[in-house]
């Protein structure tokens, strides 16, 4: 063979080994980019997730696809509130209950607690206890509502209206039980749990329950710390005992949505492109000016459930009727352009945010958001993250009485952030960041005034201070502030809700309406729905756009 033949060949065989090198390396998922290591070998090595494909919808919600916005309204403002000023936002992809919460998925809660924490064990007793709506709010000095009372929540006739009665505080905490019994059960799907383990808990056959947080951080802890007992079929696998979050199978945390979110996912732009509508022109969830249907298939029917007029909660009984005086079964009325319903009328909702006036665009125009409370876990005497336990549940007074436990067993112990976690920091300086830019030291417009009664104010908003406590005999000692220097009700204890009710007019059902009430409260017109942040990419499925 002549030195050329040789060469040739040499070359032939480097090129055949540097193309099937860099083949392997760029479109081989399970080689490392960086290293050139094989991720998920079974040898051993970095173990990681390369299948995911997209975070799965949640049980109950729909995909809202983020984008711009114009929140707030540019109507006058005849209540003289003036404060949804219009302001140019972005919001990231979440997704979002399609429903309010209704009577029997809270039941479905109600019953988990009863079952796991017995009320009659005094221990346990507040936690159900303090999960329960207020049936009362349904009484009216001068109204027969005692059915209502009675019934509204638990007769199946009522369940599939939107739960009342519900404050602030216990949507939240609803809001995170389902995070636990969602992922439980995707846990269990996946074989990382073994088959009905959830319900093992609820019939009492296991000591402990299942916390997402804690089985994500200290996972031999979870189920009380009988988790070794419930592995599912993946323990086979001695690399993939438990789920982490790189395995891409737990969902985010359930919440109650941003005020941001709610109206954005609202107003529904999504379903045009008109000038107006994009420059927040637009009414109502729906096309039009009107709140009756101008559709032939059903023209003239009600979009939503609302008052009509001073003594009309629905109408002349028939056709005409909108098929609702209190409130009204969910999906009785059309969807908005994101497959969204009642998100005017039927029940106003609650949403994440503490209630200021204004809207501090200027701080920040992304994900806006009031009423962030920075928490990291907590960490024992061993240096090993802190896991609450029966004799340590602790219990939050609110301020009209009721009790309310503040974690559950199980769960991680939280406590605020401090110096060590802000120290040089730019982005957040502090744990409590509620009144930031409006009501701390720095904005407040009377720092230390001092009033007639003497008192150091050191808020912008000089809301009353009631206060409660018990004596010896655990006896609650309630104490209104009867000071005549308040000026308002607003602080960082109240929050906002959104969108009209069966009680509103339809000046409400505009998406930027904004009303606030403290967080302990309920009423027999404010329900809520959940929120879920979505990881990774924006849109589930980008459509080609057209080029011109």
């Amino acid at each position: 063979m002549g030195k050329y033949s040789i060469k040739i060949l040499s070359l032939c065989f480097i090129s055949v080994a540097c193309f099937t090198g860099c083949k392997n390396s760029l479109s081989s998922k399970n080689t490392s980019r960086a290293t050139g290591w094989q991720i998920n070998s079974k040898e051993g090595g970095f173990q990681y997730n390369s299948n995911f494909k997209e975070q799965e919808t949640p049980p109950g919600m729909v995909f809202v696809e983020g984008g711009t916005f114009v929140k707030g309204k540019v109507q006058d403002d005849v209540m003289h509130d003036w404060n949804n000023t219009p302001t140019q936002q972005h919001v990231q992809s979440f997704y979002m209950d399609e429903t309010e919460v209704t009577n029997v998925m809270y039941l479905e809660y109600l019953d988990w607690l009863k079952s796991v924490f017995p009320p009659d064990d005094p221990s346990y007793k507040n936690i159900y206890v303090g999960a329960l709506p207020d049936t009362l709010v349904w009484r009216n000095r001068l109204g027969y509502n005692e059915e209502m009372v009675d019934n509204y929540l638990r007769h199946p006739a009522y369940a599939e209206y939107p739960v009342v009665g519900v404050n602030w505080v216990q949507a939240a905490q609803f809001a995170e039980w389902r995070t636990d019994r969602v992922n439980e059960h995707i846990l269990e799907r996946e074989g990382f749990l073994a088959r009905n383990t959830k319900y093992a808990v609820t019939q009492g056959d296991i000591d402990g329950t299942f916390s997402t947080e804690t089985y994500l951080n200290r996972p031999e802890e979870a189920y009380g710390g009988n988790i070794d007992s419930l592995q599912g079929k993946a323990q086979r696998d001695s690399t993939n005992v438990f789920a982490k979050r790189t395995s891409g199978i737990i969902l985010p945390d359930y919440r109650l949505p941003t005020e941001t979110e709610w109206e954005y996912a609202a107003q529904a732009i999504v379903g045009t492109r008109e000038y107006n509508n994009y420059r927040g022109r637009k009414k109502y969830p729906w096309e039009g000016e009107y709140t009756r249907s101008g559709r032939r298939k059903n023209i003239g029917d009600q979009l939503a459930n609302f008052k009509q007029g001073k003594g009309d909660y629905g109408g002349i009984a028939g056709w005409s009727d909108d098929g609702a005086d209190i409130t009204a079964k969910v999906k009785t009325y059309p969807p908005n352009d994101f497959g969204l319903y009642d998100m005017a009328g039927n029940v106003a909702e609650w949403v994440a945010d503490v209630y200021r006036p204004i809207v501090d665009d200027e701080a920040n125009d992304f994900n806006y958001y009031r009423g962030n409370v920075y928490m990291k876990p907590a960490i024992n005497q061993d240096g090993q993250l802190k896991i609450v336990s029966q004799s340590e549940i602790k219990y939050d007074t609110l301020s009209n009485g009721r009790i309310v436990a503040r974690d559950l067993p199980g769960e991680l112990a939280m406590v605020p952030v401090d110096e060590k976690d802000t120290y040089l920091r730019t982005n957040f300086s502090k744990s409590d960041n509620r009144d930031y830019r409006d009501g701390d030291e720095g904005s407040t417009r009377n720092f230390y005034e001092r009033f007639d009664d003497g008192e150091s104010e050191e808020d912008m908003y000089n809301a009353p201070k009631h206060k409660i406590s018990t004596d010896s005999t655990g006896n609650m000692i309630m104490e209104y502030d009867k000071s005549n220097n308040r000026t308002t009700l607003i602080n960082d204890e109240v929050r906002v809700y959104k969108g009209g009710s069966w009680r509103d007019r339809a000046y409400w059902l505009d998406p930027a309406q904004r009303r606030y009430l403290p967080q302990y409260m309920a009423t027999d017109y404010i329900g809520f729905r959940c929120a879920m942040s979505r990881v990774g990419s924006k849109a589930k499925k980008r459509t080609k756009r057209a080029r011109h």
